[in-house]
């Protein structure tokens, strides 16, 4: 998908709800993730917009609660919101 400019953009904005999983002493959430204001948004393999300084998913565990949640590798996080446990 590339940018035309002039041309409407299109976003798909989804609620994902991933609920940790307890590994032994450990709680996961079964994804990584890369990119943000410390990071060269060149470098960024999930955006064209070299300028874009966003938070992206760069792996998800197989069967964990983020694949689960059909989070997949290269999804934005636009927030995150804490709910206590």
């Amino acid at each position: 998908m590339s940018y035309v400019p002039g041309q409407p953009v299109t976003a798909v904005v989804q609620r994902v709800e991933i609920h940790k999983l307890r590994q032994g002493e450990n709680l996961i959430l079964g994804f990584s993730i890369g990119g943000g204001i410390d990071q060269d948004p060149s470098q960024n393999p999930f955006s064209e917009d070299k300028t874009d300084k966003g938070i992206y998913v760069t792996r998800v565990s197989e069967g964990g609660p983020a694949e689960i949640a059909g989070l997949q590798i290269g999804d934005k996080i636009m927030q995150v919101t804490h709910v206590p446990e």
